[in-house]
């Protein structure tokens, strides 16, 4: 079994509603489960809230910090990381450490926005909108490294913001739209077989199937992202793993039948690190 190091990140990055914090909570046990490891958690609960960048930047810099930190820390051992957190914001730290390690991976951003908004062009001022083009040097969050742009190669993406837009277009990162019919074929041209550091955030999925906290009509359904993921473990290593936005239900039947969708389409990429 490829040696890993899972993670649960409770302190509070930029979420604005407590479901993130629970669907992680959910999620980190069951994954531990299923790889025969226990989570680890780093930092506390704390009550969410809707603040603007500037503010989440000072009062969450130290759990930005170390959550690019674990990262670094796994891959220094030879370990993969895996981890469970709130939302996306922490990739603002993690992707320039998994690059750092490991030049020679691409990232796999999967997720219904391109959280690609800078001061500039954020109309809600949300950290968890701004953290990749924050990663990729279109602004400066002030956290360390970055990484190019041309490093990253989204999929499933479909509500973008006009700025954001804008941005990507003339990036050099690659966009591949949920409508896309071949999806999969383009994610697999796209990566080449490179490594993979793997961001999934859960609101990639079809709202009606696997409700979120900003949903996008028109996602992937669980059996085409299940087979993306299959592709992926099969053609690429995988480098790490984060997973955000499981908008969690206070319902505990809703709760769990979200939670076995979300470890249905984790499956291929779990029972890559499981042999």
């Amino acid at each position: 079994m490829t040696d890993v190091s899972l993670v649960l990140l409770s302190c509070r990055t930029s979420d604005r509603s407590p479901g993130g914090a629970l669907g992680a909570q959910t999620l980190a046990p069951l994954i531990g489960k299923r790889l025969g490891i226990e989570p680890r958690t780093i930092g506390s609960a704390v009550e969410p809230r809707e603040t603007r960048y500037e503010e989440d930047l000072r009062e969450s810099r130290g759990c930005l910090l170390e959550a690019g930190g674990q990262v670094d820390d796994a891959l220094a051992d030879g370990r993969v990381p895996v981890i469970a957190a709130a939302d996306c914001s922490i990739s603002v730290t993690t992707l320039p450490a998994a690059l750092r390690h490991r030049p020679d991976a691409k990232v796999l951003w999967l997720d219904a926005h391109g959280d690609y908004n800078t001061p500039d062009t954020t109309g809600s001022g949300y950290l968890g909108g701004m953290c990749l083009a924050g990663a990729c040097g279109e602004w400066d969050p002030g956290l360390g490294d970055t990484i190019e742009p041309e490093r990253v190669v989204l999929a499933g993406v479909r509500d973008l913001d006009a700025g954001e837009r804008e941005l990507l277009e003339r990036s050099a990162a690659t966009v591949i739209g949920a409508s896309v019919v071949e999806t999969l074929v383009a994610v697999k041209n796209a990566l080449d077989g490179a490594p993979a550091f793997v961001h999934l955030d859960l609101d990639v999925l079809d709202p009606e199937e696997f409700p979120a906290a900003v949903p996008a009509p028109g996602g992937l359904s669980s059996d085409k992202l299940y087979d993306l993921m299959e592709a992926v473990a099969e053609d690429s290593e995988l480098v790490g793993l984060e997973i955000t936005a499981f908008e969690a239900p206070r319902d505990e039947d809703e709760r769990a039948d979200m939670a076995e969708t979300a470890m249905r389409v984790l499956d291929p990429l779990l029972d890559r690190l499981s042999r």
